[in-house]
């Protein structure tokens, strides 16, 4: 099928940065739109950042101004840029990709493991 795998996290110091990156690999035909979103122990995984295959992007309030997403379409990869980093950006941070694959069928989602970012004050 398709497989997602982030790296690039870790932890570093308020105001620091960091870069994410996500391949896809697997029996992929087309990635449509690419995404990052976030979680806390005990909170809703939510949106960071999101990219079409165009590279339309759009960001959660929250990271405007200091995270920027991006992909290489032709490495199938996305990455996220993550500048002036907060202690509250401290979560785990996981890619998607809606994917029309090789097998047919229709597009779907796929996620990454996870990847944990700790930014300390």
């Amino acid at each position: 099928q398709v497989q997602l795998v982030e790296s690039g996290g870790g932890l570093v110091q308020a105001g620091g940065s960091l870069r994410l990156s996500c391949v896809a690999s697997g029996s992929i035909f087309r990635i449509n739109a690419m995404g990052w979103y976030r979680q806390v122990p005990g909170k809703q995984r939510e949106l960071v950042a999101t990219i079409t295959s165009a590279g339309t992007t759009n960001y959660a309030d929250s990271v405007k101004g200091r995270f920027t997403i991006s992909r290489d379409n032709a490495k199938n990869m996305e990455y996220l840029q993550m500048n002036s980093l907060k202690p509250e950006d401290t979560a785990v941070y996981y890619c998607n990709a809606n994917v029309w694959s090789l097998l047919g069928g229709i597009a779907q989602i796929y996620w990454g493991q996870g990847t944990q970012v700790t930014v300390s004050s």
